[in-house]
Order: structure tokens, then C-alpha cells, then sequence
């Protein structure tokens, strides 16, 4: 069933939404915590669109383990993490909508518009959250007028995700490497390096995690919000964590997420690693950098979402 649903004015704007969609059934071999299980009772996606006509998926938020101690040394120690509710873009930033907001295109691979835009510096992926954020008549997070574009985590406007933000939705509610279970089955939801033919591909071609949303193991990359740390993980708060400060030089930002050109061990959903922001080079040629914006869901409205799943 779906069905409009009017937001009051000054909390968002017109969103279509579905209910009804429910998690998938566990997947053998990727057996949930009691924590996970919970979770995915509790947080049955609802897909939305927003008023620009962009489809995301709202994320009630809850709590998980993030990280990996079997993983390499910078994704441990696991530890637990509770989120505040969020929407998170169904698919990566394709071309057609980096254009939309008269932005260039950068991306090496430019001949269908439907292909995730990449190459993409960090800062022209915050350019773009603020002009989708204009365009709808939100409150634009990032300042422009400082050097790191520094965000206002209490703006309604769009955003890159914390890293938190982006392991939660990846995992969707499991706690395992692949919210679809083994890495053989790798291959039905990404494209990464045994079938991409060096290439991206356009958006959503392959199967979405169990949430609904697609391409998030491979195709490209995707920044985040925070400063790469290795050994942030050790120190980072419990709530809504957005990473440490920056250090003013040498910044590296948060990539998450494989590309096509990763290993299957570089798409689990808990790999890290930190990438020059490529802000200030004139020849960024990183071809497998994109990005999917995420946006914070005030209490009022995740009161309207709740509702469509009743």
C-alpha cells in the first residue's frame, strides 16, 4: 500500500511513503545477536521519497555493535553504539542527480547518467547535500564560510553519514561481515573486482541488503563524514558518534564500503580505511570515490513513520 504523507510545514517536506516492507528472513550462516534480532524486529524499513523526487530509507536508529575484532586493527575494538533515527539515500549518488544541482561531472565513466558519480572530492560531495538541501527548502548543514565546511548535526538538510551511521545500515540489523551471510554470494549484490570488469555500473543492478538498500558492498566507495582515525574505535562515545577532530593538515576522511576494484574482504561491512579529501588537488583522479547522503529524522516525523508500519 502506499499512500502521501504531508509532514507539517517547518518539520520537512512532502515525503511518499510505503509500509509494509519487512526485513528479510535470516540468512543461514549469519546468525544474529539478541541485540541484532531487536534491532530488526524493532526497525522494519519504511521507504520514502523526498520532495525532489529521491528515494531513501528511514532508519528508526537503535543500538549495535560496530567494529570487528577479527578484522584488521583499526575496526577494533567492537563496541556498542546506539543511534538516533536517520534516512539514508536507497542508492548511490548517480550522475543524473550530482547534474541536477548544477554541479560538473567528474566522473570517469560518464557515458550513462544512471552510473554513481565518482571522483568526487569530499567537499563537492558536501556541496551537493547543501544545494539538494536548497532545493527542498531545508536547513543546509554545512558552513561554507569555514575551512572543513563544518556541519550543524541539528539542521534538517542532507549530509554525508557518520561512519556509525553507514555500518548500522549496512549491517541491517545482523552482525556479521555480509548482511546476506557467506562472501560467496558476494556477487549477487556488488560489483567489486571478480565481476565489474573494471568499471562502475549503473545504480542498483544488483540485489539491496535486507533493508532495501542497494550497492553498498561495491560499485564505488563512499565518504563519510568523519576523520580516519585507526585507533578511534578505542575512545569513541556510545551515542551518535561523528568521529574525532580534525587536525587541521593531512586531513583523511572515512571511505566505506567496496568498490570495483576491491577484494571481497575489502566490501565486508566493517572495513575501514581513510582517504585524502582531495580538496585541494587540482587532479583528482580517484575513480572509485562517491557518496550517498544521509538526513536527520526529528522525533515528530519518526512518529508519522512508525505509524505507517502499524
Amino acid at each position: 500500500m502506499r499512500f502521501f504523507l504531508f509532514l507539517p510545514l517547518g518539520i520537512a517536506a512532502a515525503l511518499l511513503c510505503s509500509c509494509g516492507k519487512s526485513a528479510s528472513p535470516p540468512v543461514a550462516g549469519s546468525e544474529p545477536s539478541a541485540t541484532a534480532a531487536s534491532n530488526r524486529a524493532q526497525n522494519t524499513p519504511v521507504e520514502i521519497k523526498t520532495a525532489s523526487g529521491i528515494e531513501m530509507v528511514y532508519v528508526q536508529g537503535g543500538e549495535f555493535m560496530m567494529g570487528a575484532n577479527n578484522g584488521n586493527p583499526d575496526e577494533a575494538p567492537a563496541h556498542k553504539v546506539k543511534l538516533s533515527a536517520f534516512a539514508i539515500d536507497k542508492y548511490e549518488v548517480t550522475q543524473e542527480l550530482f547534474e541536477k544541482v548544477q554541479l560538473p561531472n567528474p566522473s570517469h565513466w560518464n557515458e550513462s547518467p544512471k552510473k554513481p558519480v565518482e571522483r568526487v572530492r569530499w567537499r563537492d560531495a558536501k556541496q551537493y547535500c547543501n544545494e539538494r538541501s536548497a532545493l527542498e527548502k531545508l536547513k543546509p548543514v554545512y558552513n561554507e564560510k569555514t575551512a572543513d565546511w563544518d556541519p550543524d548535526f541539528s539542521a534538517n538538510g542532507y549530509r554525508l553519514p557518520t561512519e556509525a551511521e553507514w555500518e548500522y545500515a549496512c549491517k541491517a540489523g545482523t552482525d556479521g561481515p555480509f548482511d546476506f551471510g557467506q562472501a560467496d554470494k558476494l556477487r549477487q549484490v556488488a560489483w567489486f573486482a571478480d565481476n565489474a570488469e573494471e568499471k562502475t555500473h549503473a545504480a542498483g543492478q544488483k540485489k539491496p541488503n535486507r533493508w532495501g538498500i542497494f550497492d553498498l558492498y561495491g560499485n564505488v566507495s563512499e565518504w563519510c563524514e568523519d576523520v580516519y582515525s585507526p585507533t578511534y574505535y578505542k575512545e569513541s562515545p556510545a551515542n551518535d558518534p561523528f568521529g574525532p577532530p580534525s587536525p587541521g593538515k593531512d586531513v583523511k576522511r572515512v571511505m566505506r564500503g567496496g568498490s570495483w576494484k576491491s577484494s571481497s574482504e575489502m566490501c565486508r561491512s566493517t572495513f575501514r580505511q581513510g582517504q585524502k579529501t582531495g580538496d585541494t588537488d587540482a587532479c583528482f583522479y580517484t575513480d572509485y570515490c562517491g557518496f550517498r547522503c544521509v538526513r536527520r529524522i526529528s522525533p515528530e516525523e519518526s512518529e508519522i513513520l512508525r505509524a505507517t508500519r502499524k
